[in-house]
């Protein structure tokens, strides 16, 4: 059995001609912003360091929402989700704060 090798055919171009070339810059020119880098282009010195969280579940109950969430407000908890709770009448809220 013989193969033969066949073009494929050619998308809107003439035959024997190739589409016309990218620029260089549009394919190793990065997209967004260039945004300038430290002085003397060394790595940067001081790196954040991502924040640990703490956290805790916490019953509420419907007819003393606002006080308990305020409590643990003054507390530096910060209010992530309230989700149902065991039984309609009880609510379950999940808390976070940065650990210290």
């Amino acid at each position: 059995m013989r193969f033969t090798w066949v073009k494929s055919p050619s998308r809107g171009h003439p035959p024997g001609r190739h589409p016309p070339a990218r620029p260089r810059h549009a394919v190793t020119r990065p997209r967004g912003r260039m945004m300038p880098g430290p002085p003397g282009g060394g790595r940067l010195a001081n790196v954040s360091r991502m924040t640990k969280w703490e956290y805790s579940t916490v019953p509420l109950l419907v007819h003393a929402t606002k006080q308990i969430l305020d409590n643990w407000g003054q507390d530096g908890w910060e209010l992530v989700q309230v989700v149902p709770g065991p039984n309609p009448e009880q609510l379950v809220a999940y808390l976070k704060r940065p650990k210290e």
